[in-house]
Order: C-alpha cells, then sequence, then structure tokens
C-alpha cells in the first residue's frame, strides 16, 4: 500500500487541482514541448553551472555544489522509495490533466525541487546568474506541474527539503571545499584550487 496515499490522497487537495486546472488552461502544444525541453534541460545547466563555477570563476564551492546535489538527490530518491506515491500522470482520476509521456517512478518529493533549489544559493557571489537560475528554477518547476508529472504540494515539498538540507550541508562548506581540493591536488595537482 502506498503510505502517502494512505493518509492522504494528493490527487483529492485542492491545491493541486487548482494547479492542474490552471496549467490546462494555459496548455498548448508549443508550451509543452517547451515545458519538456526545459524539465530536461538541467541536464546541461547544471554541468555547464559546475564547469564555470571551477574553470571561469575558480571558485573553491564547486565542490559543496557536487555534494550537495548529489546528496539531495539522493535523500529526495529515498524519500520517493519510501512514499511511493504514484505520479499524477498515472493516477486515473486526473486522466484529464496535460501530460505527454508520463514517468513511471514516484512523485513525492519532486526530485527537481529538492536537488536544484537549494543550488541556488551557492550561486550567491555571482548575483546576475542566480537571478537567471531562479527564473530558469521557477520554469522547470512549473513544468513539473504543468506536465502532470508532479503535484503542485511534490515541488513545495521538495522546495522545502531542499532548503532544510542546504542549510545543514553549508554548515559543512569549509570542510567539504578543502576535503575534496586536497584529494584533487594529490591526484591532479594543476586543478587545484585556492581554498
Amino acid at each position: 500500500m502506498y503510505i502517502v496515499s494512505f493518509f492522504i490522497q494528493a490527487y483529492k487537495l485542492g491545491i493541486n487541482i487548482w494547479a492542474f486546472e490552471f496549467a490546462k488552461d494555459l496548455a498548448s502544444p508549443a508550451l509543452t514541448s517547451i515545458m519538456a525541453i526545459i524539465g530536461k534541460s538541467f541536464l546541461v545547466v547544471i554541468p555547464f553551472l559546475v564547469l564555470y563555477l571551477y574553470f571561469i570563476k575558480k571558485d573553491a564551492n564547486v565542490y559543496t555544489f557536487i555534494v550537495a546535489g548529489v546528496l539531495f538527490y539522493v535523500v529526495s530518491d529515498a524519500i520517493k522509495l519510501i512514499t511511493k506515491e504514484p505520479r499524477p500522470c498515472n493516477v486515473t482520476e486526473l486522466s484529464w490533466i496535460n501530460n505527454v509521456a508520463c514517468e513511471s517512478s514516484y512523485s513525492f518529493p519532486s526530485n527537481h525541487a529538492s536537488v536544484l533549489t537549494g543550488l541556488t544559493f551557492f550561486l550567491g557571489k555571482y548575483r546576475y546568474l542566480q537571478i537567471a537560475y531562479v527564473i530558469w528554477l521557477v520554469m522547470v518547476l512549473f513544468g513539473r506541474v504543468y506536465l502532470g508529472l508532479h503535484y503542485f504540494t511534490d515541488v513545495i515539498a521538495g522546495i522545502a527539503l531542499s532548503l532544510a538540507m542546504y542549510y545543514v550541508i553549508s554548515k559543512y562548506k569549509n570542510r567539504i571545499n578543502k576535503l575534496l581540493n586536497n584529494i584533487v591536488k594529490r591526484v591532479l595537482p594543476k586543478l587545484a584550487l585556492k581554498v
């Protein structure tokens, strides 16, 4: 039995239905195509940011950026395996929502929200980059609901989880940066950064 569905059926929550109705009112083939592309754009954006922070800015926080991204994903995915909430596009009662290609994995919380939200704060030294990132993030998260891949509450939970994990990881940022930079110094000394 699905743990989350046992306690609360997300498809019955008014805020989720409202979000799907809002998305349905905006729906168009062009917007659907754009949202599908934006949803997968993290595969380009995140590696680009890592390379930019490492090679252009030579910012040692890139180490914590990478570690945080991995931890955010692992924790979020572990929660998905515990809750086993079906994606909205797989719920019969929501057959009317937008959906392009439903994924078979679980819904709660949104990995996109869990991973990408906390990474925003690692860009704090680069104001314009951070603003561009936040605009992109909002489009990604909107797209997850728009495409029927997540409930609005999945996205909110992912954001909350990401913020909580960022708070914990940020306390160890300097240690993580030094440790990983020391490993890089030993393995590839020319690529080591100033910490």
